[in-house]
């Protein structure tokens, strides 16, 4: 679309550098265009729950073992096979019925994280 205004400008409009100029940079948008289309064109929407797995979200409650967990601006029940703390970033690794089971970001044996040290000056 760029290419059929810019080609008019040039012939008709604008004086010669500046024309090929105007026609070279709408050549350059119009590949990018064309190259994201091409790259999303394979791409399937996902909807479901299918979707879900293997998202982030954050406990907005403690789950031992259930609680809520927060997932793309949606509050959901959710349980865990370990304690997760209020806060702790989770993933979905799977789903019952409108349960979610979620693992914490970290592994199971990691759930405190690595022991805090100061530095001095």
């Amino acid at each position: 679309m760029s290419l059929l205004i810019a080609v008019p400008l040039a012939l008709f409009l604008l004086p010669a550098p500046f024309g090929i100029a105007v026609v070279a940079a709408a050549l350059v948008y119009e590949l990018a265009e064309v190259a994201i289309w091409w790259r999303l064109r394979g791409r399937r929407a996902q909807t479901g729950a299918e979707a879900l797995l293997g998202e982030m979200g954050e406990a907005s409650t403690a789950l031992d073992p259930a609680g809520k967990v927060r997932l793309r601006g949606e509050t959901w029940r959710a349980r865990s096979n370990h304690p997760i703390e209020r806060g702790r970033r989770v993933r979905v690794v799977s789903l019952d019925g409108l349960t979610l089971e979620v693992e914490s970001d970290r592994g199971p044996g990691e759930e405190r994280g690595p022991a805090r040290t100061e530095k001095g000056p």
